[in-house]
């Protein structure tokens, strides 16, 4: 008698519209090997937030306590969009009692903001101020300036390091965990011979650090590690979470490795998203070696699920981006591939010099719109921000309106880090930089005023009151001191976001006085009251906003003129993450693809490749690579016409060339205008020849 074997049950709706790689990878844990470490390599455009946040919501309609899952983005942003995923799977699954459970994922977040939460729970056990403020990277410029001066290196007969440069070279190491003289000897060799006095300064600052209650991004993750590192602090920590899940791993650097490996030292619950083609910040301390290792780091109980199906660019674009990254020296084997229908060749653009490239992208970026591909659905890529200056002015001369990632930010304007300022000292009286500051603005007080009243700030066992009541201002400075002094001594007469109003309300005189464009900025502020009504507190609002500030470096730099319809421009980093119908990527030549700064070493160029890929897989249906005969290379424009005839990125081998519709666009007008007039041959050889005879 033959034995029929039971039909399998149907999939969930949920599970049954995931392909099979990415059902894998989101019923990873179900058997056997169920708290096994798990990679999953996601290609561009696999759909990898979608897997992720299926993975969480079956992790969770599974039986884990959403309270006990670590969930850690690289933006707020990209932690709300996974929240919410989540949600509606499991609404969709039982209801209302599902939306409830899913409302238990509170620690979901970036890096630096899990760890500020954590920070502010045990500051007492490690021996943190429980209200230190943080200094965004402004801010900690400036300490780092002020500590300069204080020690006299600015003042040297030999170049001394900016302050922008002591704190890139500080935080290089710190991230990267890296000595510092092998820090300066591979990004800073012009700076190798101030070691001794760059030790002497980064000791100094984080001991002004301590000393006056305030954090770093640095020191956010810094101290983590540490908890994790201390033995019975780590196993407490490490134990609150039987899930971790990381996305967009390839981005960690190796600080955030390291806290990871402290949390879950043999892999147990760890779900870890990335893909190593898309590694492109090694300039943040990055360090792809994270996800290349992963494996090997938890041999055998790793395992590894490769997306691979590709739901966003057509064939013809997938197969020259698969080109391009196969020649990398070291990645995870994949092949992109879609099921969408055929598209045409990506285009490879010869112009003659940076101009043409400028004319020959608007009149493309026109001719696509005329067809129905709206400007905000295409985009033009860029390797650093500066190439983008003559596209932007021919687009301005025929009025095409465009926003450019990148540009301000908002928390970068004056008048907001006027108010953000003097909320961080009402938070803490011994912000000095904050301090220094709000000080200025008052008419009167110098700098030796403003350091006498942070002294008495800063005194043991001072208090506001005490401290500011007990200070003589010069004459200048009477009239306003004591709306200052009040508003000080006065925080709980207003709680919060009232607060906010009060401290607005304080610093408008100062507003009109200090600029003329005051009602523009004071829109500003009342914005910045809004945001505030989010919060539940002073403390959770500054976190935030430090954190995660709004019009970050990936997001709009400003509304394009009145236009609802816009083109994007965006360097390559800021658009990753994103995607277009219509791309363009400007530039595609030695210099600028490799840049002429990246291509000292076997790792810079392999990462100047994936820059290339992920440039690539940004477009949906059409891609365009450009590439001006005639271009400025590093630094040159600013020198004058000191231009070089580039050649093609070597990342476009001959191998490649018939994956691309090569052609060579020249403006209307320049080319076969008119006929050349007959010419007598001459013999310049000979007259050669003749020069020295």
């Amino acid at each position: 008698m033959q034995t029929i074997a039971p039909e399998p049950a149907p999939l969930p709706d949920y599970l049954a519209r995931l392909n099979p790689a990415q059902r894998e990878a989101v019923l990873h844990g179900d058997g056997p090997g169920a708290a096994a470490p798990l990679l999953v390599i996601a290609g561009a455009g696999s759909g990898k937030t979608n897997t992720l946040a299926h993975r969480v919501a079956h992790l969770m309609l599974k039986g884990a306590d959403p309270r006990r899952m670590l969930i850690m983005t690289f933006s707020r942003r990209a932690a709300q969009e996974m929240t919410a995923r989540v949600e509606r799977i499991a609404r969709e699954v039982l209801g209302a009692e599902g939306a409830a459970l899913a409302g238990g994922l509170d620690w979901a977040g970036t890096f630096h903001g899990m760890g500020a939460r954590l920070l502010r729970e045990y500051a007492p056990l490690v021996g943190l101020d429980e209200a230190f403020t943080i200094h965004d990277r402004e801010d900690s410029a400036d300490l780092m300036n002020l500590l300069r001066h204080e020690l006299g290196f600015g003042l040297a007969e030999a170049r001394f390091p900016s302050k922008s440069a002591c704190l890139a070279i500080y935080s290089r190491s710190v991230n990267a965990q890296a000595p510092l003289d092998g820090v300066l000897a591979e990004g800073f060799p012009k700076f190798r011979n101030r070691e001794a006095e760059l030790r002497r300064l980064f000791a100094a600052y984080v001991e002004a650090k301590q000393d006056q209650g305030v954090l770093d991004y640095d020191d956010l993750l810094l101290y983590w590690r540490a908890m994790v590192g201390e033995a019975g602090l780590g196993a407490e920590i490490g134990a609150r979470f039987d899930h971790v899940l990381v996305d967009e791993y390839q981005d960690t650097n190796r600080l955030q490795a390291a806290i990871l490996l402290g949390l879950s030292p043999q892999g147990r619950g760890l779900t870890v998203v990335g893909d190593d083609a898309q590694a492109i910040y090694a300039f943040r301390a990055a360090e792809v070696r994270n996800i290349l290792d992963f494996p090997g780091l938890f041999t055998p109980r790793a395992r590894v699920v490769t997306l691979e199906q590709n739901y966003r660019s057509t064939a013809p674009v997938l197969a020259a981006a698969n080109a391009v990254i196969g020649e990398a020296r070291e990645r995870f084997s994949k092949t992109l591939w879609t099921a969408r229908g055929e598209g045409a060749r990506p285009g490879l653009v010869t112009v003659h010099d940076e101009a043409a490239q400028a004319g020959y992208i608007c009149r493309a970026v026109l001719e696509a719109r005329e067809e129905g591909t709206a400007l905000k659905d295409q985009a033009v890529l860029f390797r650093t921000s500066s190439h983008s200056g003559p596209l932007e002015v021919e687009l301005t001369r025929r009025n095409i309106p465009f926003v450019k990632f990148g540009g301000l930010k908002f928390l970068d304007s004056a008048h907001v880090k006027d108010l953000l300022a003097v909320l961080r000292l009402r938070e803490n009286p011994r912000d000095r930089v904050a301090g220094f500051r709000v000080l200025r603005l008052i008419p009167g007080i110098g700098t030796a005023t403003a350091r006498a009243v942070l002294d008495a700030l800063a005194a043991p066992g001072a208090g506001v009151a005490e401290a500011l009541g007990a200070l003589r201002v010069p004459a200048r400075a009477a009239p306003f001191w004591p709306a200052f002094r009040d508003m000080m001594l006065n925080p709980a007469e207003a709680p919060w976001p009232a607060e906010l109003e009060a401290v607005r309300l304080w610093y408008e005189p100062h507003l009109e006085r200090l600029h003329e464009d005051a009602e523009t900025r004071r829109s500003d502020l009342l914005q910045l009251g809004q945001i505030a009504a989010g919060h539940g507190s002073r403390s959770a609002f500054l976190t935030d906003l430090t954190l995660d500030p709004p019009d970050a470096t990936s997001d709009e730099s400003g509304v394009p003129l009145l236009d609802d319809d816009y083109l994007v421009l965006s360097t390559i980093h800021s658009a990753k993450g994103r995607e277009w119908r219509n791309v363009f990527v400007l530039n595609v030549v030695d210099g600028c693809m490799p840049s002429d700064l990246g291509t000292g070493t076997t790792a810079g160029i392999e990462e100047e490749r994936r820059l290339l890929y992920v440039a690539m897989t940004r477009a949906r249906d059409a891609l365009h690579l450009v590439t001006p005969l005639r271009f400025y290379t590093h630094g040159q424009r600013a020198r004058g016409d000191r231009h070089v005839y580039a050649a093609r990125s070597r990342f476009l081998t001959e191998a490649m060339l018939p994956l691309f519709e090569r052609f060579a666009w020249t403006p209307q007008g320049t080319a076969g205008a008119a006929a050349r007039p007959a010419v007598q041959p001459v013999d310049l050889r000979a007259r050669m020849k003749d020069m020295w005879r």
